[in-house]
């Protein structure tokens, strides 16, 4: 281990990762690799990136590559950059990729994460007819991009700042990561976002600008870490209330039913946020 790198701030591991080979998920290269390039669909190839951040974030810089020699417009979603690139580019993009170690269990969950949070996005987004559901869910899905990156090349630190958490020196992730690594993972996704020049727009959702887009993203990724965290968690009720503050006219039960939780927890839930139960304990 390269003990000096714990030291380094942010502007070190921006140098340090943005020019790395990104890696693919293994699952994703075994299911390119056997596409029938005459009967797949770009909504198929679609969902599988949306599966995999690292190869959403892959397929996104290669389908802006071919944009700006093309002198296209920014390519904000996921089916965009695939229908840029179509199905021999997304096969380069496996092919070419170094695989990630997915018994890295912190990676794993990271990912899942980010996977979840974008699912969550997309749900909650399609709500409003005035924003594009995708580009709100690539959003979500490359948010955690900072710390898969970390997780993915020096795992280290990323594990001090669960250790941080754990030990009950810091409250919340945020806080862990800032005592250990002295900035957010978050501000490193944005940072990183910004050098390898993806589209302003997918910056300034991820960064969190005070717009419904970034702040469904946002919320969708809290409920994310916080299913995650705990299936039944006490904080869920507050993402709901928080979300439908931009989905006014959406019923709480379809907020709801969007989250893979219990019927008997969605219920507790529902009670909750309209103002017919108590709060849930925390140890629901």
């Amino acid at each position: 281990m390269e003990n000096h790198r714990l030291h380094w701030r942010l502007p070190q591991w921006v140098a340090f990762l943005r020019d790395k080979d990104i890696p693919i998920m293994p699952r994703s290269k075994a299911q390119i690799e056997v596409l029938d390039a005459d009967a797949v669909s770009p909504k198929e190839l679609a969902q599988i990136v949306m599966q995999d951040p690292f190869l959403a974030l892959r397929l996104l810089r290669r389908a802006e590559k071919h944009r700006s020699q093309t002198l296209g417009h920014d390519t904000t979603t996921i089916l965009g950059a695939v229908q840029q690139v179509g199905v021999r580019g997304m096969r380069y993009a496996a092919a070419d990729s170094p695989l990630c170690d997915d018994a890295n269990l912190g990676l794993q969950g990271c990912e899942e994460r980010a996977v979840l949070s974008a699912s969550i996005a997309l749900h909650w987004a399609a709500h409003r007819a005035d924003i594009s559901p995708e580009e709100v869910a690539l959003a979500a899905l490359l948010g955690e991009m900072g710390e898969l990156m970390l997780w993915a090349f020096f795992p280290e630190l990323p594990q001090r700042t669960l250790e941080e958490l754990k030990s009950g020196r810091a409250a919340r992730n945020v806080q862990a990561q800032q005592q250990v690594a002295g900035f957010s993972f978050k501000q490193l996704s944005v940072s990183l976002i910004e050098t390898w020049a993806l589209p302003p727009l997918i910056m300034q959702l991820v960064k969190g600008a005070d717009t419904p887009r970034a702040n469904i993203a946002r919320i969708a990724s809290d409920a994310a870490r916080h299913l995650q965290a705990n299936p039944r968690n006490p904080a869920l009720p507050s993402d709901v209330v928080a979300v439908r503050a931009f989905l006014p006219q959406v019923s709480w039960e379809a907020l709801l039913a969007t989250l893979p939780i219990d019927e008997d927890y969605r219920e507790a839930v529902f009670a909750i946020v309209t103002g017919s139960g108590e709060d849930v304990p925390d140890d629901y």
